[in-house]
């Protein structure tokens, strides 16, 4: 397993505090050496399964290949954890990131028309639950959303009832889900915490996911693009045969992952060419 925690080659990081709720969240602000006018805007979030993890998991995860491939500016911000912090505390979070990509769009260099947030795991859930906040709120508008294999359902699916894949499985999602819940009814649920349980996908913007067929969030996954589809949304996921969670993350040089994230650079250069939302 090749674990890498410090910012590759060939990017330039800075660390920034970002106004919420009350207090400042760090946060990492990582671009090209050289940014150029009007880069796509992305806003990375981690994951951890909502109780652990930190920003700088960046560094391993998809975002830091849209920096150096495509001069994205990527930030990541250091999210409150459920086992201090139960929702909504993470969301609003990364809903401060969002408006703060937003507003200082000019001075990153960022184009204001191509905002695109992303994540894995519940990083990917994160990114659902803000892509319908964005668009509920209407203070902002996403571009794209790439929700990679989303931790997105609190209920047992098909996949993630009785799951023993490996990094993630039945007992640790319950766990996650418990700690991210606390204190909210069990009977009234919001879809901004189960993104998989909203009524309306409509008017969501476009998605590309990919996740492995023996992972917990298999089915949420396919669920998920399936009912953006039915709702009119662009969206398209690719099945990996793989019981691995983030193995494009943990073990990149397996034939599996190099395939994912050879088709992940893919659907992000045409999302630059073609998905746009004006700010």
């Amino acid at each position: 397993m090749h674990i890498k925690l410090s910012p590759p080659p060939g990017v330039t990081v800075n660390k920034i505090k970002i106004p919420t709720q009350g207090r400042r969240m760090p946060a990492l602000v990582i671009a090209p050496p050289a940014p150029r006018l009007g880069a796509p805007g992305v806003l990375w979030i981690h994951g951890g399964g909502y109780i652990t993890g930190m920003k700088e998991m960046v560094y391993m995860s998809r975002a830091m290949d849209l920096v150096t491939a495509f001069g994205a500016v990527v930030i990541s911000p250091g999210y409150r954890l459920a086992p201090f912090h139960p929702y909504p505390a993470a969301i609003e979070d990364c809903y401060a990131a969002l408006l703060y990509l937003r507003d200082n769009a000019a001075s990153l260099g960022v184009n204001p028309s191509q905002l695109m947030v992303g994540g894995e795991s519940a990083g990917g859930g994160l990114t659902a639950a803000l892509t319908l906040i964005a668009r509920d709120r209407g203070e902002v508008r996403i571009a794209y959303q790439m929700p990679l294999y989303p931790m997105i359902d609190h209920l047992d699916t098909d996949s993630s009832r009785d799951n023993h894949g490996r990094i993630w499985n039945t007992c640790r999602n319950h766990l996650g889900w418990r700690f991210y819940l606390r204190g909210t009814s069990v009977s009234d649920i919001p879809a901004y915490a189960s993104p998989a349980h909203a009524s309306d996908l409509s008017g969501l913007p476009p998605c590309y996911t990919f996740v492995g067929d023996g992972e917990p969030f298999y089915s949420e996954t396919l669920s998920y693009v399936d009912r953006l589809r039915a709702a009119g949304v662009e969206a398209s996921a690719d099945v990996y045969h793989t019981d691995t969670h983030a193995f494009d993350m943990l073990y990149p040089s397996w034939e599996v992952s190099r395939a994912a994230i050879e088709a992940f650079r893919e659907r992000f250069e045409y999302a630059v060419g073609n998905y746009f939302a004006e700010n």
